[in-house]
């Protein structure tokens, strides 16, 4: 391994532990994304390009879109109960 994997790898340790220690959540998704793209540079130096799109799509994209928009759902839901009377009676 070369120094450039060591440090691709000491990274991938700080991004991770920078996802966890954040408290905001959309500060959090965003280092979520970052780590998904940290991992996806490991994994095509280490030989493994399937697995790097692959992580590029799921753990870049995909996982911090779902989680900001399920979370800009529960806001919404929140609203829309704190105001009754205003919207649909089906919900």
């Amino acid at each position: 391994m070369t120094w450039f994997g060591a440090a691709l790898l000491l990274l991938v340790a700080i991004t991770g532990w920078g996802v966890v220690r954040t408290r905001d959540v959309t500060e959090q998704v965003v280092a979520l994304g970052f780590f998904g793209i940290v991992m996806a540079l490991t994994f095509f130096y280490f030989q493994a390009p399937d697995v790097a799109l692959s992580q590029i799509v799921v753990g870049a994209v995909a996982l911090p879109l779902m989680i900001m928009l399920a979370i800009s759902r529960m806001r919404f839901r929140k609203l829309a109960q704190q105001s009754p009377g205003e919207g649909d009676a089906h919900d």
